[in-house]
């Protein structure tokens, strides 16, 4: 797998070991083709390191992360801003941003607690494979 980080690309880190955060990846894959997004999981050494350089923590793996254009976005950001990214009827996630950080991340939160519970767990992070293991950089 690739383990060069390009300096261009947007880098999405999620929750390696939960499905619903798997899941989230195996969404955005096919939905884009020019390979916008590239993919590690929270608890990868890459991941770990991203997560160091942009001073977010290492120790809570409950967010996905988006690290763009030398920003970050954390949990409901994230996710708008992947979608915005994906565009077509993605992109109506957009207005989304104007609502309060505090308010969209309580939702966020409540979803991030119980995502072991409604959408299981897996024993190790998942494995890529096929095409999209061309995307990890793990």
């Amino acid at each position: 797998m690739d383990r060069e980080i390009p300096d261009d690309a947007s880098i999405v880190l999620f929750d390696g070991v939960c499905n619903l955060c798997s899941g989230f990846v195996q969404f955005v894959y096919p939905r884009d083709p020019e390979g916008k997004y590239r993919f590690a999981s929270l608890q990868s050494d890459v991941g770990q390191a991203l997560l160091a350089e942009h001073d977010l923590p290492t120790d809570e793996l409950e967010s996905i992360v988006l690290i763009e254009d030398g920003e970050s976005y954390v949990k409901s950001a994230a996710v708008i801003q992947i979608a915005s990214g994906l565009g077509g009827g993605y992109r109506l996630l957009s207005p989304f941003r104007y609502v309060p950080a505090a308010v969209r991340d309580r939702v966020y939160d409540f979803v991030a607690d119980h995502r072991y519970r409604w959408f299981g767990k897996k024993d190790r992070c998942m494995m890529p494979s096929g095409d999209v293991e061309s995307r990890f950089l793990e």
